[in-house]
């Protein structure tokens, strides 16, 4: 087997438990905060530990690019694997909020296995090949966020909480000795340049296709995080009934991840047929649509519907994007590239819930709905506005 095909399946298998590891444990945070007392103030605490690690993460991963551009991807996503075990391991022996916000914080500070295993992927495998391995990359971190949530809801539920953190660290873990063994990085030259993120800032900012990139980057993860706190109750409003109003969002949240799974590779081969750029307008596109669709719709099954078939388009975005960040950067510049783009994407997530949360309150849930997906739109109008400028660097390259 060629070394990339095996890099990318066993990163797919890595970042399917990380992802899995994450989604398992962050949906019960609130309750858990419970558990360890916190009865006064909770949705404060809860907020506030929910965004603290966006931020923290926002903040660090410039400088863990700079260093994955110095020392290397693997060491980084090893790195970052071994941190995560670390704190989801103490996180199952926290007794306060306090020590669950330092080690919140800890984990944007000092993780990023995700990021890197793409990094790794976009400098490591054949540019004919680099959009459907950045899919399927994807991919696996949506089937990790479907069945993270199911794992950490049985687990809690037969042994606790704190259980569920106890294993997902086990994945954590699982996924750095995967790493470890199994990945080769080929395509590595060490950057020799004394790096600061002020420089790599600087540099970013006059690579015009590459802050294109990154501003369609905030704009994607903001409108995540825009619908997810409204969803809930929308799913309430339209159901006419409280019973069963958890698992029905559960499974109306997994139904983007599910057409991801099913459609992300085909997205990913036709990134290499026609393009990333192209891509990334239908996906906008059909994202918009589908997003302001779901307003209109009063019944759970018509919803469900447009959700999934949003899902199937907006599902080839974000390797899209990454895919962009690759065509866009050096291979030297590859590692901050992709911290920078990190760090726009938790730039995203801390707003998107601040956005939702204003539009809700002030006007009804749908409006949320029609705004995010007016969003959408003019995303993909923005990006068709530098699809030629991104053909001239592309022809420059020689691609």
């Amino acid at each position: 087997m060629a070394i990339w095909k095996r890099n990318l399946w066993v990163l797919w298998v890595g970042v399917f438990f990380t992802s899995a590891s994450y989604s398992m444990v962050v949906p019960f945070l609130p309750l858990f905060l419970l558990q360890i007392g916190v009865h006064d103030h909770t949705e404060i605490w809860s907020g506030l530990i929910f965004s603290s690690a966006f931020f923290a993460g926002a903040i660090a991963s410039p400088y863990w690019g700079m260093m994955a551009d110095r020392y290397g991807r693997k060491p980084m996503i090893i790195r970052a694997g071994a941190f995560l075990f670390i704190i989801y391991t103490l996180t199952a022996f926290v007794t306060n909020a306090y020590q669950l916000l330092a080690l919140r914080v800890a984990q944007g500070l000092l993780t990023g296995y995700i990021p890197g295993a793409i990094a790794l992927i976009g400098t490591n495998t054949p540019k004919k090949n680099v959009g459907y391995a950045l899919a399927m990359i994807s991919s696996a971190g949506a089937s990790g966020g479907i069945m993270g949530p199911l794992l950490g809801g049985g687990l809690a539920e037969l042994f606790g909480n704190r259980w569920a953190f106890a294993s997902g660290g086990f994945l954590s873990l699982i996924s750095t000795l995967l790493v470890i063994f199994w990945v080769t990085e080929e395509k590595f030259t060490p950057s020799k340049e004394k790096g600061s993120v002020l420089k790599d800032v600087r540099v970013a900012a006059a690579n015009k296709p590459f802050m294109n990139v990154l501003f369609l980057s905030i704009i994607t993860a903001l409108s995540i995080l825009t619908i997810e706190p409204v969803l809930p109750l929308h799913i309430l409003k339209i159901s006419g009934s409280s019973d069963n109003t958890a698992l029905l969002a559960g499974i109306v949240f997994s139904l983007p991840g599910i057409a991801s799974i099913i459609f992300a590779a085909y997205w990913g081969r036709m990134s290499d047929k026609i393009g990333f750029q192209t891509v990334l307008m239908i996906g906008l596109l059909g994202g918009g649509i589908g997003t302001i669709a779901q307003a209109w719709f009063d019944g759970v099954w018509g919803f469900s519907s447009v959700r999934f078939l949003y899902g199937i388009f907006f599902c080839g975005v974000f390797p899209a994007l990454n895919g962009l960040v690759v065509q866009t950067t050096p291979d030297e510049f590859r590692g901050r590239a992709f911290g920078l783009q990190q760090t726009a994407t938790q730039i995203g997530a801390m707003l998107g819930p601040l956005v939702g949360g204003v539009i809700g309150g002030f006007f009804p849930v749908e409006i949320v709905f029609v705004v995010t997906g007016i969003m959408l739109l003019i995303a993909m109008w923005y990006a068709y506005s530098f699809k030629d400028e991104n053909k001239a660097l592309k022809k420059a390259a020689g691609s």
